[in-house]
Parts: C-alpha cells; structure tokens; sequence
C-alpha cells in the first residue's frame, strides 16, 4: 500500500476510533449490516458460509481497516468492493460499531490431531501470537482469528503468501511468504478449532 494510503488510512481509524463511543450508531450500523452484509456474513456477524469469515466480536479498528481496503482498492475482491464503494466514514464507523459489540463467534469444529499436536509451536515458529495474541484474539486493527471459518483461513493465507492480498504494512505478507502448503493447512486447522479467549 502506498504512504498516501496508509496516511488516509491512519486518518480514518484516527477518526473513528479517536471519538467516544457514541460518536457511532451501532443501531445504525446494524441496519446497514442487516441490508448489506447479513446475507454473507450471517445473522448477527455469524457466517454459515464456508469462505466467509464471522465479524461478531471482531475488533473495531479492524473492521474499519478491512472495509477501508476494499473501499480504496487495496484489498481486491469481486464482491466486496463494490459493496464498501457505498459505504461512507459514518457508516464504517457504524458497521465497526455494532459488529464489535457483538458476542464472539466460537469454534464450529476441533482440529485435527496433527494440527492440534503442531499447530501451538507453528504459532509460535511463524509468529502468528506476535500480532494476533497468545489465544489468537487480535488486538486493535489486528484481527481475531480463533475459531475462524477453516476454508476462509486457508484462503488468507494462501493470499498473503502470494502477495495478492491487502496487508497494510506488509507484516503478514512477510510472514506468509515462508509457509508451505502443509503448514497452512495446519495453522488453518488448529486456528479454526480454537476457541474465542
């Protein structure tokens, strides 16, 4: 992404997260998500989709970071884009609202036994706690990936490691470049089974 990008980026979230918590209308954001987001990403940020993730609970800053992408281009996807063209500040600000103050989603699944086994270490080996948190929660504009959808794991992660995939500041990218195809899977795997701390 390029420093004007990241500059109107940091000046949105400074926008949105900068300002009380009224600032935003999560009932707002609520109507818009019911009007354009729940057929995909289910009732109440709940996904029922393989390839889509839950956004319930997800942190404020990252939903606004994500639509900010899709919005300016800097994350490529047929479907999203046009979605968040429509989308004003307020309204990012809204969305991020009502989906943070939703109850996290929780593991539909349990890792496999390998994954289970190997998947703590790889956490650790590729540094995936580093951003993400010893439980995987995320932080800030960091995303919560515990209990994440497995196809729509395996499918960031692929992305980031071929480099087609919006990444603010290159972390993940870098961070994906190294992994093979068997530790995707794995990290995909355990990440999915774990339950929201």
């Amino acid at each position: 992404m390029s420093m004007a990008a990241r500059l109107g980026f940091a000046a949105l979230l400074a926008m949105v997260s900068g300002c009380p918590a009224l600032a935003y209308d999560a009932g707002a954001g609520q109507a818009k998500a019911e009007a354009l987001c729940a057929a995909c990403h289910g009732k109440d940020g709940r996904s029922q989709q393989a390839a889509v993730p839950s956004l319930a609970g997800q942190h404020n800053d990252y939903i606004v970071l994500a639509l900010y992408q899709f919005r300016a281009g800097h994350r490529p996807s047929a479907l999203m884009a046009p979605i968040a063209a429509t989308l004003t500040d307020t309204d990012l600000g809204n969305l991020a609202a009502y989906y943070s103050a939703l109850k996290p989603w929780g593991p539909e699944r349990s890792p496999g036994a390998s994954a289970g086994a190997d998947g703590p270490a790889l956490t650790q080996q590729r540094n995936c706690v580093q951003c993400h948190g010893p439980g995987l929660a995320g932080q800030d504009s960091v995303p919560r990936i515990a209990g994440q959808k497995i196809d729509y794991l395996t499918a960031q992660l692929r992305a980031f490691r071929a480099g087609n995939r919006g990444d603010i500041d290159g972390n993940m990218t870098s961070a994906a470049s190294q992994l093979t195809d068997r530790e995707i899977d794995t990290l995909a795997d355990y990440v999915s089974g774990l339950a929201t701390p």
